[in-house]
């Protein structure tokens, strides 16, 4: 494929069969929002509510505690993202690899088939979460250490930060890159996490830039095109709130309290809509270039045109899944 075409095809994904990606994009956004809205707002009610009713001299260890509970509390809403994040992950990769065979399946099809790898999916992102979180924590740390000792390292502490976010930022980049088709690899090949790291290192050497330039591209475009939108809804929303109600309340208090609702609850429905969109769009992407790559290199298109015309002649059962390498099909 064309470096246009690779742009173009995660686009038509999402409108050749918006029911089933969309659709399923917006239950796993909807319902995470949901998640982390009423865990975390209750639970921080009920913890912080508690620092009021403390005694003074035990009022600072309320208030820890209360954090602490939060943070915790937060892990409940962090485990379901990584679930969704898995399972649309899978969902789009199978939307994807079906679609190019020209099938169009319903969203229960592709939930049942991405099911079946949810696992090493979830491994795989929980792998991605922990690693992010332990090289910022550690380059934070170092930092507040360095300051610490004081007078001139406090200088030290801020020069290592900057650096360390740079060097952060560098690799982030060039190991997302390098595994960004893991996820496909899992589900299509069926492989494990590890296995699947490798392929993924493999598929992508002397391809790093072409498959960095598209995933980036796509993500730009999809960021501006999310702000040119959500920019003047919020704007609009705010403005309508001040004309309304010029000091910022009202002797009908509970007539501001509505306008101010459904102004945020607009704004709401509009970033879980674009959000859906653009989760359809990148998670496509990758599975394009993972198919791209594969063509390029192993001829995957000869093994699609096969498996599609056996389909034609009635004796697609007896062809072997066109997506599993060489090895896995002779095994």
């Amino acid at each position: 494929m064309g470096f246009g075409t690779l742009l173009g095809t995660p686009f038509q994904v999402l409108r050749r069969n918006p029911g089933a990606t969309f659709g399923s994009a917006l239950i796993v956004q909807l319902v995470t929002s949901l998640v982390a809205v009423f865990v975390i707002g209750g639970v921080g009610v009920l913890a912080f509510g508690r620092i009021d009713s403390a005694l003074p001299e035990d009022r600072d260890a309320v208030t820890a505690g209360a954090w602490a509970t939060v943070i915790l509390a937060s892990l409940v809403p962090l485990a379901l993202s990584i679930l969704g994040s898995a399972l649309l992950q899978g969902v789009l990769v199978v939307e994807v690899a079906r679609g190019t065979l020209g099938e169009k399946n319903r969203m229960g099809a592709l939930w049942k088939a991405a099911g079946r790898r949810l696992w090493p999916l979830i491994a795989w992102f929980a792998i991605l979460l922990g690693l992010i979180v332990v090289a910022v924590a550690g380059v934070i740390g170092i930092a507040v250490l360095i300051g610490m000792i004081g007078g001139a390292a406090i200088g030290f502490a801020v020069l290592f930060g900057v650096l360390g976010t740079l060097v952060l930022a560098a690799a982030g980049v060039w190991l997302g890159t390098k595994t960004a088709l893991v996820p496909s690899i899992i589900v299509l090949e069926h492989r494990g996490v590890i296995s699947s790291v490798r392929r993924s290192w493999g598929l992508t050497t002397h391809s790093f830039w072409k498959t960095f330039g598209v995933l980036a591209l796509i993500g730009v475009i999809l960021y501006a095109a999310t702000q040119i939108i959500t920019t003047p809804v919020s704007f609009i929303g705010g403005l309508v709130a001040s004309f309304l109600f010029p000091t910022g309340s009202s002797e009908d208090s509970g007539s501001y309290i509505a306008v101010v609702a459904v102004t945020y609850g607009l704004a709401l429905i509009v970033s879980l809509i674009l959000g859906s969109i653009a989760a359809v769009v990148q998670s496509s992407a990758v599975a394009v270039v993972y198919i791209d790559l594969r063509m390029r290199r192993e001829g995957l298109d000869l093994d699609l045109m096969r498996y599609v015309e056996a389909r034609q002649a009635g004796g697609a059962h007896d062809v072997v899944d066109p997506y599993l390498v060489s090895s896995q099909r002779n095994g």
